[in-house]
């Protein structure tokens, strides 16, 4: 069993610094997955993606990787030469219409101002980074997933737990059941007996009346079919696939059953149970939607 909720990071040495990645999860009904790269990496996406989803099938999931670090790539001076040409020309303009002597020189040029030498910063090479972008997102899911199957231990633990108490209430919802039926009719009997006081009755359809509401008291189908939801929910919690959806729905179901015995019940121990049980499934339910 694996929770939706996890947590990886991991690095490596660059040119110029570390791409660090980290991978968050929490909990969604179904797959949400955002990605955020380095400019320069944004091609990478689309792999990327296929590597997130084949390691996570449920949840929201923010992938993200960075550039840190303070080294600079590095840096060469590249001169403008269009400007140097064009300044060079002016200067010899201005010499001949002014007969002016001398020549033009660097020390002209570098009095003249202007951005002749421009500093160009390298550019990371993708290509070569490429391999490690792909290294450094796998070790972080790898350390997300680690720390999914450790909560989940946690989660697949307190749900067993709530598992055994409903498979204990499960079988005083039987017990209950057999003292439930002669008691009930002993009650009808009776209630039926003092409305009519001493008119005449006719006994034997007392008595078909008084079966008639003890059978749809009955709660046999709803705790066999109970009993067959509990087996399914064990076999599910030793599942190694993903199960959350599933055992969303076989809570469901556990619900549903559960309700129709309350309802059916006429029996305050039976009733107490019911809470019992609803309170069981409402925190199976609450750990379920931690469940990938």
């Amino acid at each position: 069993m694996n929770s939706m909720t996890g947590y990886g990071t991991a690095g490596g040495a660059v040119p110029g610094g570390r791409l660090v990645a980290e991978v968050r999860s929490v909990n969604a009904r179904f797959l949400e997955l955002r990605i955020n790269l380095p400019r320069e990496h944004q091609a990478a996406e689309p792999e990327l993606r296929e590597l997130v989803q084949k390691n996570v099938q449920r949840g929201r999931v923010d992938v993200s990787v960075r550039r840190e670090g303070s080294a600079r790539l590095s840096v060469h001076v590249e001169p403008d030469l269009e400007l140097a040409r064009a300044t060079v020309a002016a200067w010899k303009r201005i010499q001949k219409e002014l007969k002016l002597p001398g020549e033009v020189d660097l020390a002209l040029l570098r009095a003249s101002g202007g951005d002749l030498l421009c500093s160009v910063q390298g550019q990371p090479d993708v290509e070569k980074e490429l391999p490690l972008l792909r290294r450094v997102v796998g070790q972080a899911l790898a350390q997300h997933a680690k720390d999914r199957q450790r909560e989940g231990a946690n989660l697949a633990k307190d749900m067993k737990g709530r598992w055994k108490a409903l498979v204990d209430l499960h079988r005083t919802f039987g017990r209950l059941a057999h003292e439930m039926a002669p008691m009930l009719t002993e009650r009808l009997t009776a209630r039926v007996t003092a409305l009519l006081g001493e008119q005449s009755v006719d006994e034997g359809r007392v008595l078909q009346e008084v079966a008639l509401a003890v059978e749809r008291s009955a709660t046999s189908e709803e705790l066999a079919r109970l009993g067959s939801h509990l087996d399914a929910l064990a076999g599910l919690l030793k599942d190694k696939a993903a199960i959350g959806k599933r055992l969303e729905f076989l809570i469901q179901e556990l619900v549903r059953e559960v309700n129709t015995i309350g309802s059916k019940a006429n029996h305050l121990p039976m009733t107490q149970a019911v809470l019992a049980a609803k309170s069981e499934i409402e925190k199976l339910r609450e750990q379920a939607a931690n469940v990938e």
